[in-house]
């Protein structure tokens, strides 16, 4: 595998940059700045890639799978930060999304970089997850032959998982042991090598459209609004009755009275307001139709 690295786009010199050491500060600011227009434009290429894989991992958790992201190094910690931000955006179980790095939970803030080249360590931690057929697992890595990914992708397949890779080459050895591949080719680096610019970016983008059509196709945004989103927090609960408010038209009074009586949860509330059901009827009613708060009130009509 070492002969090869140096043919990988991500590891070749961009000519835009090779005297970047001696330029001023401004001005390899705007280098960087046109290297990172580059990839919105490389993330619409792997559109229908996406897509596909967006589909896949609808279908899996609409019949109660589950989706993980398996990575190392940045592109690990990319993958834990999107699940992260899961449970509070869209009110999904902490285990319904789970990023997995190489090296464990330490190596998000200390690099345990020898981990990656461990092939064995990603199929452990697949057997650790518990990973199974109902599961989806994506593996990240922007170079698409990190060992470890490559192991946890094998060790997904094998117990019957669906498998989608994310890299940022052309080809990518990933690609054999997946059932939808996304290469999103962002070009050279900046800083040779330095796949925490460019190909996180284009990395950070698809992980994040991967998990919000996902939620989206399961019902858990209404129109554009994040429903779901939990009022753990000031702000938040302030967001809940401005949901409430552009979804029913009411006051900001009457928002906060509908949320309170909600228990702080936007749908129960939008349907307290639409329907004149209780917050217990309403919250039984959303229940009935798996938390898909357009169902409920269309069932009401």
């Amino acid at each position: 595998m070492t002969e090869n690295l140096f043919q990988l786009t991500t590891e070749k010199r961009n000519e835009q940059t090779q005297n970047l050491d001696q330029l001023p500060t401004e001005q390899i600011l705007k280098i960087m700045n046109d290297e990172d227009k580059k990839v919105a434009f490389a993330v619409e290429q792997v559109l229908p890639q996406v897509a596909k894989a967006v589909d896949l991992v609808a279908e899996k958790l609409q019949n109660g799978g589950r989706l993980f992201y398996f990575g190392a190094g940045t592109s690990g910690r990319l993958g834990i930060l999107d699940a992260a931000e899961c449970p509070p955006t869209f009110g999904t179980d902490p285990k319904l999304v789970q990023g997995v790095i190489a090296g464990g939970n330490s190596a998000l803030v200390e690099a345990v970089e020898g981990a990656e080249d461990l092939p064995e360590l990603g199929r452990k931690d697949v057997e650790t997850y518990g990973v199974t057929a109902n599961d989806v697992v994506v593996g990240i890595a922007a170079s698409g032959r990190t060992p470890y990914v490559i192991g946890a992708l094998q060790a997904a397949r094998e117990k019957g998982a669906k498998t989608i890779s994310l890299s940022c080459n052309p080809t990518a050895e990933v690609n054999h042991v997946v059932d939808v591949a996304i290469n999103v080719v962002v070009g050279p680096e900046v800083v040779t090598g330095s796949t925490r610019l460019k190909a996180a970016t284009a990395q950070k983008m698809i992980l994040n459209m991967i998990s919000t059509v996902t939620m989206i196709r399961l019902g858990k945004v209404y129109g554009n609004l994040m429903v779901n989103v939990q009022a753990t927090n000031q702000k938040l609960r302030e967001r809940v009755k401005h949901i409430v408010m552009e979804v029913t038209g009411v006051s900001y009074a009457e928002a906060e009275q509908l949320a309170e009586q909600a228990g702080g949860d936007a749908r129960v509330a939008i349907l307290m307001q639409k329907t004149g059901l209780n917050s217990e009827a309403a919250a039984e009613l959303l229940a009935r139709f798996g938390g898909r708060i357009r169902d409920a009130i269309e069932s009401q009509k």
